[in-house]
């Protein structure tokens, strides 16, 4: 079983006219999930205007502590409560910067996932220290970037990588295909 903090990412998709009861509902298994050991956050992630999936996000200290959850009588309950509410629901585990990226079977290669990572962190970091640098030139360099990754961190986390990658989200996506030459005459058998 892992030690590192693990993501369950659930979808769950609008039954007809329960809208209201599905954000009351989402919001009920958030708040049930605050009194799990191991309990990191959670979020819920309403849906694009042409499209009715919520996302809601379940983060766990590490493997065993989102299972305990997972299996509690609790959300058991919970989850029968809701099943009315929804439609063809999924749910999958991410680790780490995975999340950003899509399922293993669609994410894009490192580089990629670099190269996105990096325009987002590089107009924001250049800004926080054109904003913030002169106020922080007195500090040693240990407080300077304590400071700096202490303020950066959540905000690339939460708002600026996931903006990134839902911008570059085509360029992520895109497969390499290459038309192969048609077969000259001596090619032929």
């Amino acid at each position: 079983m892992s030690t590192s903090p693990v993501t369950l990412m659930v979808a769950r998709r609008v039954a007809d006219g329960r809208y209201q009861d599905l954000i009351a509902w989402l919001h009920e298994g958030e708040q049930l999930a605050t009194d799990f050991p191991g309990y990191l956050g959670s979020g819920v992630l309403a849906p694009p205007p042409d499209d009715n999936e919520f996302q809601i996000i379940f983060r766990f200290a590490n493997e065993q502590t989102l299972h305990a959850w997972e299996h509690s009588v609790s959300r058991t309950a919970w989850l029968a409560r809701g099943s009315d509410l929804f439609a063809h629901p999924s749910e999958h585990r991410v680790r780490g910067i995975d999340g950003w990226f899509g399922t293993s079977g669609a994410r894009p290669p490192r580089w990629k996932q670099a190269v996105a990572i990096w325009l987002a962190f590089f107009p924001v970091s250049l800004l926080f220290n054109w904003l913030l640098g002169p106020w922080l030139t007195d500090l040693g360099l240990l407080s300077r970037v304590f400071v700096s990754t202490l303020a950066l961190t959540p905000l690339m986390v939460y708002l600026f990588i996931p903006l990134s990658t839902r911008l570059l989200a085509n360029w992520l996506n895109a497969t390499a295909t290459r038309a192969l030459p048609a077969p000259t005459a001596a090619q032929n058998p």
